[in-house]
């Protein structure tokens, strides 16, 4: 199977994109993967690779539980390459006390985690029975972390060894743990960082440098508190990074990765022209087909200008739309993108999907087209746009990417049952030329 723009679940269930790595020549994305059913479950790793970051061809499962630490899931986790193989790092997951009902979940939060890792020669082969190894067990000091709430590696190069940052909760408050490396086997805890009020666990860290600057991107859970299913969001922010000591200043001005707060665990990598790249999942209530539940946004291009952190679609995606159309019926399997000037006051409908501009704020308000899922947030608003009107609007049937103003902003809704009209004033409309 294979996907065009966006990757999707090519069967059951996919979440968080995992090991997204440019190897030999492609692009590798994995994702955490249940393959038997449209929901959550006993975690898989699912493969998928790309020459360009928008021609995706799934593959085989990578990665499926085989050991004591991981006999209940192969949660999130990262890729490298050094001399020659990709090193894979994951959380392991154990249950304590399986559900009896649902053995593919747990009671009572009863689980441990530890962090494993796997290589391959070339990418596309793993042994899970023989190459697996634990490099950090579960955490037992609680000053440090948790020993079930700790995961997710992120693992980078430093300028002499390898460092790892691992989600994790301590004292009710979430956290980062570092990790130091020469052999990518040998890890040694350095420090941790943390900040008041931004949730009780942090999941999904990724820090990397871009534009001679420090980025921390992380998901924190229990961080909106408005009592809404999703209770937590991406979010962004510029910090510093000592190798030497392990600890990471953390700026207060944070901001979220997507205005939409429907984007969830994304990772970044560098792409083959040097431009750091994220990839974020699109959480779904429902499945958009019978038997398929996820979808991934467009490949985003990460920029730090003024010490405000702009994601813009990779020009990879933004050149495939270049035949111009007249209607939304014209568009082909990647949908379609619209381009258009929203000035304060303006208002645009596409299929049900509304966005306004008023005092400089772009709204959306997707309630008609998310029926039946009330319980979930419907209207999103960013903060003040300063660097002009410009949007341009990917539409998949139930997926909606705004950028505003290249990438100063972005807002990103899942949807469903869209209709082919669009009310507004002057636009252009281009899908994929393939």
């Amino acid at each position: 199977m294979s996907d065009i723009i966006r990757l999707k679940a090519p069967k059951g269930w996919i979440n968080d994109p995992n090991g997204f790595i440019y190897y030999k020549g492609e692009y590798h994305l994995f994702y955490q993967h249940f393959p038997y059913a449209p929901q959550w479950g006993r975690m898989h790793w699912g493969h998928a690779v790309s020459t360009d970051l928008v021609h995706w061809e799934h593959k085989d499962i990578a990665l499926y539980p085989t050991k004591k630490n991981d006999r209940s899931g192969c949660f999130s986790g990262s890729a490298v390459e050094h001399n020659g193989k990709l090193h894979i790092f994951y959380t392991g997951v154990d249950y304590t006390e399986e559900n009896p009902e649902n053995i593919n979940a747990c009671l009572n939060d009863e689980f441990t985690a530890a962090q494993l890792s796997i290589t391959s020669e070339n990418g596309y082969d793993f042994d899970n029975i023989n190459d697996k190894f634990t490099v950090i067990p579960p955490i037992e000091d609680k000053n440090i972390g948790c020993k079930n709430h700790t995961r997710d590696p992120k693992v980078w190069r430093g300028k002499d060894a390898w460092y790892m940052v691992l989600g994790s909760t301590a004292d009710k408050k979430g956290r980062l743990l570092f990790y130091k490396s020469t052999d990518l086997v040998n890890w040694e805890y350095l420090n941790f960082a943390e900040k008041d009020n931004m949730g009780w666990m942090w999941e999904c860290p990724d820090y990397f440098e871009t534009d001679g600057k420090g980025v921390i991107v992380f998901s924190p859970m229990g961080f909106l508190k408005d009592e809404k299913p999703y209770d937590s969001v991406a979010i962004c922010a510029l910090a510093d990074f000592c190798e030497e000591t392990g600890k990471m200043n953390i700026s207060d001005s944070w901001q979220l990765l997507d205005c939409g707060e429907d984007l969830y665990a994304p990772q970044s990598n560098v792409d083959k022209d040097g431009n750091r790249v994220v990839i974020a999942w699109a959480r779904m209530p429902e499945p958009f087909e019978k038997n398929r539940i996820g979808i991934y946004c467009i490949p985003r291009v990460v920029e730090v200008r003024n010490n405000h952190i702009y994601f813009r679609p990779h020009p990879n995606a933004v050149d495939l739309f270049t035949r111009k159309i007249s209607s939304p019926t014209e568009a082909g399997e990647g949908g379609y993108k619209l381009s258009l000037d929203m000035k304060d006051g303006e208002k645009i409908n596409i299929g049900g999907y509304k966005l306004s501009r008023n005092n400089d704020r772009i709204t959306a308000d997707r309630s008609n087209v998310f029926a039946g899922h009330n319980e979930i947030k419907c209207v999103f608003e960013t903060p003040e746009i300063k660097e002009g009107y410009h949007l341009d609007i990917y539409v998949d049937k139930n997926l909606i990417e705004v950028y505003i103003n290249n990438g100063e902003y972005v807002l990103t809704n899942t949807v469903y049952g869209l209709s082919d009209e669009i009310i507004a004033g002057n636009y252009e409309l281009y899908t994929v030329s393939e």
